[in-house]
């Protein structure tokens, strides 16, 4: 395993998924978050730059956790990453989003705008991976 390679694919991907996170999770949809202003800890207008930030801190784990289990077990075709970035979707973000869609009051499209950020920052993982490990 290349460290040096194996964290290039953790910045880049983590770089590039700090945009998708702003697209799928902040602009999109973005005045249905006010649908349900009791569920969010912050009101409208105040800032939320600290919960941004460790939020990105959670995508880097998620990032590097992905990018490391590739490299150490040799998963570097376009069709094995892919394949662990929708398992792995599929494992995790997936239900615990749609339960979270059941139990809590959010607008349905913040639930699906979440569900495909999700997806989307699995497939650059995947896509890092394999342009840069591989």
């Amino acid at each position: 395993m290349n460290y040096t390679r194996v964290l290039m694919a953790i910045v880049a991907a983590g770089v590039a998924t700090m945009f998708t996170d702003w697209l799928f999770m902040g602009v999109l949809f973005h005045r249905k978050y006010l649908a349900y202003p009791e569920v969010w800890r912050k009101k409208p207008g105040e800032p939320d730059s600290a919960i941004i930030l460790w939020s990105q801190v959670v995508s880097l784990v998620s990032c590097a956790a992905f990018i490391v289990v590739c490299a150490r077990f040799h998963v570097d075709t376009w069709s094995t990453t892919l394949k662990l970035a929708a398992a792995g979707w599929a494992m995790g973000p997936l239900p615990i989003l749609i339960q979270n869609a059941i139990w809590t009051k959010v607008h349905p499209l913040i639930t699906m705008a979440h569900v495909a950020g999700w997806l989307v920052r699995f497939l650059v993982y995947a896509v890092s991976v394999r342009l840069l490990i591989a």
